[in-house]
């Protein structure tokens, strides 16, 4: 295995189902930040979703209310800022690192009081992301937290900071692939190269994800000198 090797959007054709993933990294010309979020879902209950803009963050809802089963663990926010900050992770983990940050805690000491989901028997890893803005640059810090054991017994966690570097990103993902149970990601979050044109990496992004699997997808740039964002979601359910 390359740790070095560094993937493109594009080949994520070859993975059915990554789950939820998070991908964070610097444009080739050095000046933005990239950050995205996709969700997929097997289920009706997880197929029935969409992402919103509201309240200054990204959330996930129902798009058919009535058919909406258990919201607790697919309605959260999964975007969301704090100061210079920028948080994106896959359930509301997010909202306990925004509440970590205001008490002066690190984003690391914040998810401490968090473990994996309790969702037996594929206890789907908890993944989490920010970006730290400072000087006309970045950097970002990503974690994991997954079952220790098929039993659901005990929590590891792992983290992972970076230097931002420009044409390069990190992508972290709930599941290897398709199984049952699903396989949890195993190791390091893998490098992913970056694009210059925002609406050309969303649209590989979007198409690289398995089409029967595939629900929402989110992705920010952000100009490292000026502080502007654009944003763009895209959702299976228009």
């Amino acid at each position: 295995m390359n740790i070095y090797e560094i993937k493109s959007v594009e080949e994520l054709v070859d993975n059915p189902y990554p789950g939820r993933g998070i991908i964070v990294g610097k444009t080739p010309d050095g000046k933005r930040a990239v950050a995205a979020y996709f969700i997929m879902g097997r289920s009706e209950n997880s197929r029935n979703r969409i992402f919103v803009s509201r309240d200054q963050g990204i959330y996930t809802e129902a798009f058919d209310p009535s058919k909406l089963e258990d919201p607790s663990l697919i309605i959260y926010a999964a975007v969301r800022t704090f100061e210079n900050k920028l948080i994106v992770t896959n359930g509301d983990q997010t909202d306990t690192i925004y509440e970590g940050l205001e008490a002066g805690k690190s984003f690391y000491d914040a998810l401490t009081s968090r473990c994996f989901e309790p969702d037996p028997p594929n206890f789907t890893p908890r993944i989490s992301a920010m970006i730290t803005f400072a000087g006309n640059d970045f950097s970002y810090d990503m974690s994991i937290l997954k079952s220790a054991d098929p039993e659901g017994n005990a929590c590891n966690r792992f983290g992972f900071a970076y230097a931002a570097t420009a044409g390069l990103g990190h992508f972290i993902h709930t599941y290897v692939t398709d199984g049952n149970p699903i396989p949890t990601f195993q190791g390091e979050p893998e490098r992913m190269v970056m694009d210059d044109d925002m609406d050309r990496f969303t649209e590989k992004l979007w198409n690289g994800l398995n089409e029967a699997n595939k629900i929402s997808l989110y992705v920010r740039y952000t100009d490292l000198e000026t502080g502007t964002f654009q944003e763009k979601i895209i959702n299976k359910h228009n």
